[in-house]
């Protein structure tokens, strides 16, 4: 069963229990990857689909951030209750230490396909390599700062 028919079946099963809350986030998710879907005329795979989920939680943590600083506890929550239901559909992220590890053999790879150590110049290439072989297994931000701490590390040598 794809991811897509997964959200389908919450949707329908989140109607039964009357759950609105969930429900209204489950549509909103399918409502987002039906746009793309319409708007690049696509079928999404698994992994488009973790993308969108990947982005919307990452509009939900900006909007939890900005409704705590302007005192608006209720939203807060509203968008973290969203965070929760959303964060059901990535699959297992990585460990920390996995994702350095990772990393450390993409700027490896990258520094033999060069012939030189990578430096920070690199960032780019390297960035596109990880995000090609870990989309939705790591948390971006965390990818970002091991790729910058990996480059670091490998100029220093």
């Amino acid at each position: 069963m794809s991811l897509k028919d997964r959200i389908v079946d919450d949707m329908k099963a989140a109607m039964r229990a009357k759950d609105s809350e969930r429900l209204s986030t489950v549509r909103m998710l399918l409502a987002a990857c039906k746009q793309r879907e319409v708007d690049e005329r696509i079928e999404l795979d698994d992994a488009m689909v973790v993308a969108i989920v990947d982005r919307m939680i990452k509009q939900r943590k900006d909007s939890v951030a900005a409704f705590e600083t302007g005192g608006r506890a209720d939203l807060a929550a509203k968008e973290s209750a969203e965070i929760v239901v959303l964060q059901a559909y990535l699959p297992q992220r990585l460990t920390q230490q996995q994702v350095d590890q990772a990393v450390a053999g993409i700027v490896a790879a990258i520094g033999s396909e060069l012939g030189r150590a990578p430096g920070p110049g690199d960032m780019g290439r390297v960035m596109g390599a990880a995000k090609a072989q870990l989309a939705g297994q790591a948390d971006m931000a965390l990818l970002s700062a091991a790729v910058k701490a990996a480059l670091a590390a490998a100029l220093a040598k």
